[in-house]
């Protein structure tokens, strides 16, 4: 029972000083949070096309019947580029092209998040 109270101890800190820096910094938090939406935002409308770039380019392999994606067009390149990004075809176990739009938008959002951290931590 030590470690586990040891543990929710340390968590109710961390909640503590998040919570205090929030509080100390409202514009600076508020910059990394928009940053984080903007870029996320742009990423899930912007997925298919990166997807498709990412496919065009050969970086994607192969369809789950095995046909190189890179020599699709269209519809098909954005949508086996999706559904490789997502871990494959729901058929194959994968999360299918919504698993591929969500891995762009994380990937987006994190990249905001990362930038506007270091745009905030910049500016101290």
């Amino acid at each position: 029972m030590s470690i586990f109270t040891d543990f929710l101890t340390d968590v109710v800190y961390l909640v503590e000083d998040a919570a205090d820096f929030v509080i100390d910094n409202p514009v600076k938090v508020t910059a990394v949070v928009a940053t984080t939406v903007a870029t996320g935002g742009l990423s899930l409308v912007a997925a298919p096309a990166i997807a498709a770039a990412a496919g065009s380019a050969g970086l994607l392999g192969a369809t789950s019947t095995g046909v190189a994606i890179s020599g699709l067009s269209g519809a098909a390149l954005t949508n086996a580029s999706l559904a490789a990004l997502g871990g494959g075809a729901i058929a194959a176990g994968g999360a299918g092209v919504a698993g591929g739009t969500a891995a762009v938008t994380a990937a987006g959002a994190t990249a905001g998040a990362i930038v506007g951290g270091v745009g905030v931590a910049a500016t101290k």
